[in-house]
């Protein structure tokens, strides 16, 4: 069974492109010949801990993007540890080349799954990314001011609108607690630091709605309508909505005024009545239904 050693200077050397790519060619010779058992899986775990150093260096490249660098070591090495069983040096490949693409799309797919608190469609995130390595490159080479939305598009291959799309997207990634404060108050409150006094996100958000209550009356009362007599729906329309007075809808009509009055009132109560009965007697939007029959 071979044994895992840090890599030294030899002939070898010139393989690898990093001080950490230890030598465990032996290694792998001998894991592609044994059968499953406690000796593989120590073997397994001595080659896992002598690549650790490189799935650590490349989880440090994914650093400052929102994620504990502790939590990407973690996926780094659990893509390492994936790496190593799936590993067949038959195929004439360098473990290296190997394990380095499958250690980057595991990190990838952390941020793409688990990192995002907006939900961001994948094309979405695909122009993002775009954009912002677009973004990054131009900075270097526009003396100091941003570069254009037009200037954007034609460095990342991209139309205005999907460029707009993924600058967007770059203010997606976190989002802020509706507790955090956006101003202070009149009287000074929250500028020592604190909270205490401060306007915070979601007093901006929040706004009472008038129009919600008149939603809930029509629906509370469309059913009953619906089941009136044909003249006593029209009488109704023209009154509270056509907002006709009794007189003009009796001439239309070509009935007096005074029976205008008592249809109107006997619709209403009787519209009033089914809502009742409906809500078990509750009265809620019975009482909100009453102002038809004012």
């Amino acid at each position: 069974m071979g044994t895992t050693q840090p890599h030294t200077d030899t002939p070898q050397r010139g393989r690898h492109s990093h001080h950490d790519a230890p030598d465990t060619a032996a290694d792998f010779a001998a894991l592609a010949t044994m059968p499953d058992g406690p000796d593989k899986r120590q073997l397994q775990e001595g080659v896992v801990t002598a690549w650790l150093p490189m799935a650590h260096r490349l989880a440090r490249k994914f650093r400052n993007r929102g994620e504990s660098l502790e939590d990407l070591e973690q996926v780094a090495a659990l893509a390492l540890v994936k790496s190593v069983e799936r590993y067949d040096p038959r195929r004439g490949n360098a473990f290296e080349t190997f394990a380095i693409p499958t250690i980057y799309g595991e990190l990838k797919r952390h941020f793409r799954d688990n990192m995002w608190e907006v939900h961001v469609p994948r094309r979405v995130q695909d122009l993002r990314n775009r954009v912002r390595a677009s973004l990054r490159e131009l900075e270097l080479t526009c003396s100091g001011r941003s570069p254009t939305v037009a200037e954007l598009a034609g460095h990342a291959g991209l139309s205005e609108e999907d460029t707009l799309a993924g600058l967007e997207a770059l203010q997606c990634f976190h989002s802020l607690s509706l507790d955090a404060p956006v101003a202070a108050s009149e009287d000074g409150g929250g500028a020592d630091g604190g909270h205490d006094g401060a306007i915070r996100l979601v007093d901006t958000l929040s706004a009472d709605e008038s129009g919600y209550d008149h939603v809930v009356d029509r629906e509370a009362v469309r059913s009953s309508l619906c089941q009136l007599p044909e003249r006593d729906q029209k009488i109704l329309y023209l009154r509270f909505f056509g907002e006709m007075t009794q007189s003009q809808i009796a001439r239309r009509l070509g009935v007096s005024q005074m029976h205008v009055s008592r249809l109107l009132a006997a619709a209403c109560r009787r519209v009033r009545e089914e809502v009742e009965e409906r809500d078990d007697g509750s009265g809620g939007e019975a009482e909100r239904a009453g102002p038809m029959a004012a």
